[in-house]
């Protein structure tokens, strides 16, 4: 990242900086400080879920990183929302975008229940919980498979593999793929599951909602900002194993209300489609 900088800076009019609320927080902080030294006006774009608590606990490296940018990106009204209560008040809303044509939706027949969970293996994010969450469904005689797709990021991956071994249950697990790969084996799937602890406005919900994917997430952050409870997907409370299951339940045995919910979810996600957004964007850099 520093690097880039360097390299282009003296090319670029503005640098966009990637900036999330763990390792990378750091990361994004000597960006703008060595764009301040070569006088380059910078944006962070806010991904991290977990930013407003890191705006109490490190205020001063915070107002070091966002103080001096041109603007702040949030691509949720939760984070949004969360800077201007601590006083920052160039936050621009840009949602998160995808090609919509990249995304053929497709109905979904309940009738095995296949799960697909598609994240970094973070503590954060939790994925322990989508294997107690298969176990649970077979103990409860529902004939279920999970699909977790991925790269590890903290060891996490295999917390996993060994929790699977220890409750007897088989994950497969495939570790990342590029996106037209994980989009062509979302087609065998059909609940997405959602773990995380903290989020913001994670693209790969947006992607299952595009897909077609009845949606189950955890209601912390922005997710309830994003998604309406029974409307376009169903939340639930985090660490919860009893919850996800109720509600998967609720998607197999209420077929009509889940195909309903799937296309209420896909036509709000047409709203974030890149032909759309990329107007914010270039009023803003205008």
């Amino acid at each position: 990242m520093l690097w880039a900088c360097v390299r282009y800076g003296k090319a670029s009019q503005w640098v966009l900086v990637d900036t999330y609320s763990t390792q990378n927080f750091y990361y994004a902080l000597l960006v703008s400080q060595l764009c301040r030294i070569m006088g380059l006006p910078y944006i962070p774009i806010l991904h991290g879920g977990n930013l407003p608590s890191r705006l109490k606990t490190n205020p001063l490296w915070s107002q070091m990183l966002f103080k001096p940018a041109f603007a702040l990106v949030s691509p949720s009204v939760y984070l949004k929302e969360a800077f201007e209560a601590s006083g920052y008040k160039n936050v621009v809303y840009i949602p998160n975008s995808l090609e919509m044509e990249q995304y053929a939706f497709h109905e979904k027949q309940l009738d095995q229940v296949k799960i697909l969970w598609v994240r970094s293996f973070s503590k954060i994010y939790n994925p322990e919980l989508a294997v107690t969450v298969l176990k649970k469904l077979q103990d409860d005689g529902i004939k279920a498979s999970l699909c977790m797709v991925g790269p590890d990021t903290d060891g996490s991956m295999e917390r996993v593999k060994s929790l699977a071994t220890n409750l007897g249950v088989s994950v497969t697990i495939t570790g990342k793929l590029p996106k037209k790969d994980w989009i062509a084996l979302a087609k065998d799937y059909n609940i997405f599951i959602n773990t995380t602890n903290y989020d913001n406005m994670p693209v790969s919900v947006i992607e299952a909602m595009a897909l077609g994917l009845p949606v189950v997430s955890t209601n912390v952050g922005g997710l309830p900002y994003l998604l309406h409870h029974e409307k376009e997907a169903l939340l639930v409370p985090p660490k919860d194993v009893d919850a996800f299951v109720v509600a998967i339940k609720q998607l197999i045995y209420n077929p009509v209300a889940t195909r309903t919910m799937t296309f209420h979810a896909r036509k709000k996600v047409e709203q974030f489609d890149w032909n759309l957004v990329k107007h914010q964007w270039i009023k803003l850099l205008s």
